[in-house]
């Protein structure tokens, strides 16, 4: 994670991840602010091009050509990405409320959220209708209609509501997609029948005299049914009604119309135009809030209003980033006008696209790709991204961000040369503020604890019970405080469970970077809240814990866990027995995935797809592994899978052998592997090599490297008896490990020295 020089100042949140705001991103990215954090808060971690999604779905270009990779343009711009939802605005705390995580703090705040089809307008739409947005609803409601036409033969009838240029260019490309795709299967591409609606009379109505002819001439054409002057009132399942009363049969139906602004905006202070659309003035900025800005769709220029096109949110990126710069700086900000004639490119699935603008009207193939170079020319500025070097990302010193006095000697204090020992401490103030909305579980032992906290807990041992204790502590290695603190957690759990023994109470050790108090107290409370969760979860009380100043964030717990004095007291690494199978109940990849991703080299959905595997507790899986005769068990953690096999084999005095092809993979990580990206631990884990027998053999095989590669809050790995395998898996499985699985065996000694034999 890189760490800027500057202390954050002030905070910049983008709530949405539009084009405007992917201009934002790259604007700060050519030329950081001093002392200005930029986030964004994104559902989705891959952002569709609207000009290229008709083509996508035409299969004219594959998902990653369409789509910005959101979490990888973030980390190229400085940025944090947090992957949620936003329900609201706390305009008094200056907070954006999550669906999912704590609220998180702002000095200015942009909405670049796009708009949303009022499906609610129209009775049934909500329920039988599918809205083209949100587009990843869409994209998999799509994908289910592909494969329903492939494979069912059969007539479907498709209906798109909306004769806009979107809904025509949408219902053109897909029927160019399907009928292509029951060619290419010797069907007959007639099974499909496409229905247009639209209530104004005559269809692209923003659009000259024209383009309206060509688009209605190509409509009739390829066989559409138009219904012009017709409003839709109401739709059920299988059909949807006209307002003359009259029903008309549809399979699926794709609502392209009637676009608003999304619900929660309502319960904002946001002064809002009929359409549910953010009012903002000629410097984009709010007109009930100067402090908030919003851009693209789901902004409405008041003295400039425009019909909703992504020419406008694409054009807004770069006035916004210059005025978000502006406010926090102290410059003035500069007002936009947006242009009142621009060219929109239109195509009609089948690689012609026709060009509009004012009275012009161009058509062709040739059209189509211009167009097609347009796009790639823009997607190439947002993906096609230069390898991060070690000084990339690093801000001059010198902030222009404008404090008041306060601010200046705590920012002063935060650059200057800070004192060791105990006066490396976070501040008693700060530290009391930032814990004070955590709940950590209470526990009947803790006679001394957080809730009355002293120089120490003082926690029970209860009969029966033995204690079982664990240390762990690693710095950030993801931007986002509260994440980390739940992969933090997860991971020190990792070892208590893997023995059999339930989590009692942790102690946290933290560092945090300095900077001005109120950044630091939201840094911890983020963290520690991500933390609370876990522990809560787990059964596991915080007790206490030490927080620090230090260059990096960093987070680790001291864990107390409780086992039976009776019969066997834990699970231990020496327990393997011949004949056992080896299972592991996650997948191997997080060291190579989060190295790729610090240079840029993953997509963000390989960081997503490993965030939700760190983030999955081992606690149900070790009650699994025991309930089925698992004898020995350990956690994957930064000696990697071949380490910790290594460490399990020696005190059992056995061998063992693994099926690289068994190995369950974390998306992406072969291909990180591949091109030669190995975190920092490698090296190291791969002098155990020795351990494997005809090592030789096997090195250039394309798992072998994974063998060695560090894992964080990785699987259980464990023996259990081979005729007990199956239901293990099974249960496994139905607990929330899919992709748990045996990856080897265990054997008796054999005459070789190494421990480890492969195949694959």
């Amino acid at each position: 994670m890189q760490q800027p020089q500057q202390p954050v100042l002030r905070d910049i949140v983008l709530v949405g991840g539009g084009h405007s705001h992917v201009g934002v991103l790259r604007r700060f990215a050519m030329r950081p602010e001093p002392g200005v954090r930029l986030t964004l808060i994104c559902r989705d971690t891959h952002t569709p091009y609207s000009g290229m999604l008709p083509g996508y779905i035409a299969g004219h270009y594959t998902h990653d050509e369409v789509h910005i990779d959101l979490r990888r343009l973030a980390e190229y711009a400085g940025a944090r990405f947090l992957r949620d939802e936003a329900i609201g605005i706390d305009h008094d705390g200056q907070r954006v409320r999550c669906r999912s995580r704590p609220p998180v703090p702002y000095d200015r705040l942009s909405i670049n959220i796009g708009s949303t089809p009022r499906v609610e307008a129209v009775s049934g739409a909500g329920e039988h209708a599918v809205p083209v947005k949100p587009i990843h609803r869409f994209h998999d409601r799509w994908q289910t209609l592909l494969e329903r036409v492939l494979h069912h033969p059969g007539t479907t009838r498709i209906a798109v509501v909306g004769g806009g240029a979107g809904g025509v260019e949408l219902l053109l490309a897909m029927q160019h997609r399907l009928r292509r795709e029951l060619a290419e299967r010797r069907r007959d591409p007639d099974e499909l029948a496409f229905t247009l609606f639209t209530r104004g009379e005559r269809l692209l109505p923003t659009h000259n005299a024209r383009v309206h002819a060509h688009f209605r001439d190509t409509l009739r054409r390829r066989g559409v049914e138009v219904h012009t002057g017709t409003d839709v009132t109401a739709v059920d399942s299988g059909r949807l009604q006209g307002d003359d009363g009259t029903w008309h049969d549809a399979d699926e139906i794709i609502w392209v119309t009637d676009a608003g602004g999304a619900a929660w905006l309502r319960d904002t202070r946001l002064e809002l135009d009929d359409g549910g659309f953010i009012k903002v003035d000629d410097t984009l900025q709010s007109l009930s809030d100067p402090r908030i800005f919003a851009a693209g769709d789901i902004a409405q220029q008041a003295n400039h209003p425009r019909e909703k096109a992504g020419v406008f949110a694409v054009r807004q990126g770069r006035p916004l980033a210059d005025n978000l710069r502006a406010a926090v700086t102290g410059r003035p900000l500069k007002p936009y006008h947006p242009q009142a004639r621009w060219l929109a490119l239109i195509s009609t699935g089948d690689r012609h696209a026709v060009a509009s603008r004012g009275g012009l009207c161009l058509t062709g193939d040739w059209v189509w790709r211009w167009k097609d170079w347009i796009d790639r020319r823009f997607m190439a500025r947002f993906n096609d991204l230069p390898p991060m070097s070690e000084d990339d990302g690093k801000a001059p010193d010198k902030t222009r961000v404008a404090l008041d006095e306060e601010e200046s000697a705590q920012a002063i204090s935060a650059i200057a040369m800070r004192c060791g020992g105990c006066g490396a401490k976070v501040g008693a103030s700060v530290l009391s503020r930032a814990l004070s909305t955590l709940t950590p579980i209470h526990r009947d032992e803790i006679l001394v604890g957080l809730h009355d906290p002293d120089d120490a807990a003082v926690v029970r041992v209860p009969p029966g019970k033995a204690m079982v204790h664990t240390v762990d502590f690693f710095r950030a290695f993801i931007d986002d405080p509260y994440v980390f603190g739940k992969v933090a957690a997860n991971h020190a759990l990792g070892d208590i469970f893997a023995m059999g023994a339930e989590a009692q109470t942790a102690t946290a050790v933290a560092t945090v970077p300095q900077g001005l108090e109120a950044k630091v107290e939201d840094t911890v409370f983020q963290m520690m809240a991500g933390a609370v969760e876990v522990l809560n979860a787990a059964g596991c009380a915080l007790v206490g814990g030490h927080t620090g100043e230090g260059r990096e964030l960093a987070l680790g717990f001291a864990v107390n866990g409780l086992i039976d004095t009776e019969g066997d007291v834990a699970l231990r690494k020496g327990g393997l027995r011949p004949g056992q199978v080896l299972i592991l109940t996650k997948p191997l990849g997080t060291g190579t995935l989060f190295a790729a991703h610090a240079r840029l080299g993953a997509r963000g959905r390989w960081i997503d797809a490993a965030l939700d595997s760190m983030g999955q507790s081992n606690r149900e899986a070790a009650s699994c592994l025991r309930e089925h005769g698992a004898t020995a068990c350990t956690d994957l953690t930064g000696f990697g899978l071949l380490g910790h096999l290594v460490e399990m084999t020696r005190p059992s005095g056995v061998d063992a052998e693994l099926d690289l092809a068994a190995l369950p993979v974390l998306d992406g990580a072969e291909e990180t592997i591949a091109a030669g990206i190995l975190s920092s631990l490698q090296p190291a884990n791969v002098r155990l090599r020795r351990a494997i027998c005809d090592q030789a053999t096997w090195i250039d095989h394309p798992r072998y490297p994974l063998l060695f590669d560090p894992q964080t809050a990785g699987g259980l790995l464990a023996g259990v008896p081979a005729e007990r395998a199956e239901a293990c898996l099974a249960a496994l499985h139905a607990r929330g490990y899919p992709q748990a699985v045996i990856i080897g065996r265990v054997l008796a000694p054999g005459e070789a020295l190494e421990p480890i034999s492969l195949k694959g």
